[in-house]
């Protein structure tokens, strides 16, 4: 069940909190929060050649940086879509 006014504020702060601590270039970092209706994306940027450590190897950390967001936005009553953007 989610609130239509709910917004996903603990998890743009666990997303942009772990990619700070990934990435070379930490101010580079910067979530923007799209609205999507029943869901918000959540879009991550990065500095140049950071990416890749954001990434890792497989797509394992991508993919672990997806589930605790998601765990956060559950925190907040909403759901997200994670996407990293270039």
């Amino acid at each position: 069940m989610t609130d239509e006014n709910a917004s996903p504020t603990h998890a743009t702060a666990v997303l942009e909190h772990i990619a700070r601590s990934l990435v070379e270039q930490p101010d580079g970092v910067s979530v923007e929060v799209v609205d999507l209706g029943e869901r918000s994306q959540l879009n991550l940027h990065v500095a140049d050649g950071d990416m890749g450590r954001v990434i890792g190897k497989r797509g394992r950390m991508a993919s672990a940086i997806r589930t605790v967001t998601r765990a956060a936005a559950a925190r907040d009553g909403v759901e997200v879509d994670i996407e990293f953007v270039d």
